[in-house]
């Protein structure tokens, strides 16, 4: 849907009538969620002189703009502690290296990070963080391969409160929603974070990857039943025409978009800004 769907709209309506069910179908295929879709049907047969191809692109744009946050929290550090980030997500999605590219981009804004490599079960996670790490000039604190994620994220909060570190970014294991025990594991990491600090984890974020589509929407409701979600790290925006599961996370599970990856290289990650997105639609 990103930086696509409206102009799929314009393409497919342009010139002819636009007909309801072929309309709700593209609506729905672009993974905005049934809510919205019936919010923007709704929006248009009240107002029926908008049933044009720019009629319509106009009433979705404002519809979704009213379900979009006016501003996205930004990440600031905390007065006397560090401030835990947790990055969750399935099997996939980019965790490893969305984690890495927030850690670039905040030490770009000046602050200190570290990196906690707490996917002890993917072949590779370890020492693929470490590659990332050391491009970006980033201490990492790792364990062995099958060692305990929740030892390791104690010990790297330990870590970083010792070097008065203003961002410890946690990279765990991908695990499907689906998995009761695994999400359990979730719960046993920021247990054991909060030992340290009762209000950390302070950011829980989910990846979703936005080719997905729908399946994303299941994802975050997963998590967030499980372990809490601040917001999402939407990946893959660069290669897609979706994204419409940011709009439907927002509106039915009120998860705002917090960044998003539009590409490989370590830069390619930005803070979420909703009005850009809903004109990059175009």
């Amino acid at each position: 849907m990103a930086f696509g769907f409206f102009k799929t709209i314009l393409q497919k309506f342009t010139g002819k009538p636009v007909d309801w069910d072929e309309l709700e179908e593209t609506l729905i295929r672009s993974d905005l969620g049934v809510p919205m879709t019936m919010q923007i049907l709704k929006k248009l047969q009240e107002n029926p002189q908008k049933l044009t191809a720019d009629g319509v692109v106009e009433v979705a744009r404002d519809e979704i703009l009213k379900v979009m946050p006016r501003d996205t929290p930004m990440l600031r550090p905390l007065p006397a502690s560090p401030k835990v980030i947790l990055v969750v997500g399935v099997n996939g999605t980019g965790k490893t290296t969305s984690s890495a590219k927030l850690a670039n981009l905040l030490k770009k804004k000046g602050h200190s990070v570290l990196l906690a490599a707490a996917d002890t079960f993917r072949a590779a996670a370890i020492e693929q963080l470490e590659v990332w790490a050391t491009r970006i000039g980033c201490d990492l604190i790792k364990g062995p391969y099958n060692a305990d994620p929740a030892a390791i994220c104690h010990d790297a909060y330990r870590a970083a409160a010792a070097r008065n570190v203003e961002f410890l970014i946690c990279d765990t294991a991908g695990r499907l929603h689906t998995k009761y025990n695994l999400m359990q594991e979730l719960s046993k990491v920021r247990r054991a974070i909060s030992k340290s600090d009762d209000t950390a984890p302070h950011e829980t974020l989910l990846v979703v990857d936005a080719t997905t589509g729908s399946n994303a929407l299941v994802q975050a409701r997963e998590f967030k039943a499980a372990t809490g979600i601040s917001g999402i790290i939407v990946t893959k925006l660069d290669g897609s025409g979706k994204g419409g599961c940011v709009i439907s996370i927002q509106q039915e599970l009120g998860i705002p978009a917090r960044f998003v990856g539009t590409g490989e290289s370590i830069d390619d990650l930005s803070f979420f800004e909703g009005r850009t997105f809903v004109e990059q639609m175009l």
